[in-house]
């Protein structure tokens, strides 16, 4: 009602209308680009689409068909725009790690580990962990994490530690 009253006092055309409605659908296209999620692209659309109408036909845009052909518009677009936003978007939330699914997985001493003490460090994927074990464990040893509380886990030795070449030499 507030359009129509609109067009009347300013004496609008359907075809001026329609050209201010496919400005502003370009507008809000442009908006949605530089904020993603905003959901303005169905609005935008059926705007762009309704100025298009209103351009080639202005007649119909003025007449009692405009509400109509919006409503049909937003049904298929709002479907289509939301299968997109789905598409890309990340399939699912990022994961975070908690203390329980550590339990099993490996990783390296990276700060020496030794036991009765939290200052030893493991990496263990691309996170670095405060670590304890029953036994002394040096830089670079493979260990696969046996317990864990909080921020800190208890860790056993599976592998030696790997020791370049160059320092092998140095150790004889």
């Amino acid at each position: 009602m507030f359009l129509w009253s609109l067009v009347v006092k300013l004496n609008m055309t359907g075809a001026e209308l329609g050209l201010i409605m496919i400005i502003i659908g370009i507008i809000m296209l442009i908006a949605e680009i530089f904020s993603p999620g905003v959901f303005m692209v169905v609005p935008a659309t059926v705007l762009i689409v309704l100025g298009a109408i209103g351009m080639i036909a202005p007649d119909i845009l003025l007449s009692w068909w405009s509400p109509i052909i919006a409503v049909i518009l937003i049904v298929p677009l709002m479907l289509i725009t939301v299968k997109m936003y789905q598409k890309l978007s990340p399939p699912m939330p990022p994961t975070t790690t908690v203390a329980t699914s550590l339990i099993g997985q490996e990783g390296v001493v990276v700060t020496m580990v030794c036991p009765g003490n939290l200052k030893g460090k493991v990496k263990i994927d691309s996170d670095v962990w405060s670590a304890t074990s029953d036994e002394a464990i040096p830089v670079g040893a493979r260990v696969k994490v046996i317990h864990s509380e909080g921020v800190h886990v208890r860790v056993k030795n599976i592998g030696e530690a790997f020791i370049p070449v160059e320092c092998r030499q140095e150790l004889r």
